[in-house]
């Protein structure tokens, strides 16, 4: 099923996140936890791509365990440090095991490395890529906070017009912990004539050591009453665990409310979390 299809519905549409191991020797317990994430019947789930596509065979064979067990699966695929004879392996692959859905990326640029005669040096070069090859629908990712990269809101909001007119049919966000924040920029998109879907990115926050990497990959501001939690919790792991489930699912109900019908949780491949915000928006998600 297409994703487009999922996340147009009536229906709230409620994902996870699972991503490969590094090595061969951890696979079978990585696959066991997208199983068991799976169980959930989440509206699909995404399956991560390692940095230079070395998880690239893992990322495929966990999303056609998951189409074999029911739930859609959306692929990462990411293209800085690919050649266009790379990518076109890997959409041979993906489409040879039935998988229907790519999240088109950059990904991280690797240090050092010369972006000059690279094949591809946005994800927009990756979206016409996948849709010249076509059958696939394609998201792309989005900032409400800005692209650590981008100069201001403007220019960053013209990258995504361009990722939307190269075929990208729906977007989603990078994780935010304040809801004011995405309806701005949900506001902002409107009224630059960027209308597809976006798809709310939510990460529930588990343990306090999250915070430092998470604030260096995103910059995303933390609001007060969030900071709080992490310092009245931060060092009783079950109780930061419970709290930092119960912000995100208050921010999810928020979300709903609001018209914001996709939501996507970076579980971190953890099925307790998962388990624990799909009990607690159980009559909610029916």
């Amino acid at each position: 099923m297409k994703i487009i299809d999922i996340i147009k519905g009536e229906k709230p549409s409620l994902s996870y996140e699972v991503f490969p191991p590094k090595t061969s020797d951890n696979f079978d317990k990585v696959l066991a936890t997208a199983l068991e994430i799976a169980s959930l019947n989440p509206s699909y789930m995404s399956v991560t791509y390692g940095a230079g596509g070395g998880t690239s065979e893992y990322t495929a064979n966990i999303g056609e365990a998951l189409l074999k067990k029911g739930v859609t699966p959306l692929s990462h695929l990411t293209c800085i440090s690919s050649s266009k004879e790379r990518i076109q392996q890997e959409l041979q692959k993906l489409r040879s095991k039935g998988i229907e859905n790519i999240l088109a990326l950059r990904g991280d640029i690797p240090d050092g490395m010369n972006r000059d005669g690279l094949d591809y040096r946005y994800s927009s070069e990756l979206i016409a890529e996948i849709v010249e090859f076509g059958g696939f629908c394609i998201g792309g990712a989005c900032y409400p906070e800005n692209h650590p990269e981008s100069y201001n809101s403007k220019t960053d909001i013209e990258n995504l017009k361009l990722k939307v007119e190269s075929g990208c049919e729906f977007l989603t966000t990078q994780m935010f912990f304040d809801n004011n924040i995405l309806y701005n920029f949900l506001y902002r998109l409107s009224k630059a004539g960027v209308d597809v879907p976006v798809v709310a990115g939510i990460m529930p926050i588990t343990n306090a050591k999250q915070i430092k990497r998470i604030c260096s990959i995103s910059q995303t501001a933390l609001p007060q009453r969030f900071v709080r939690i992490v310092d009245r919790y931060g060092d009783n792991p079950l109780a930061m665990k419970q709290a930092g489930i119960a912000y995100a699912t208050e921010q999810i109900i928020d979300l709903f409310a609001n018209g914001v019908n996709a939501v996507h949780v970076y579980s971190m491949n953890n099925p307790d979390v998962a388990a624990e915000i799909n009990k607690n928006l159980s009559e909610i998600i029916k």
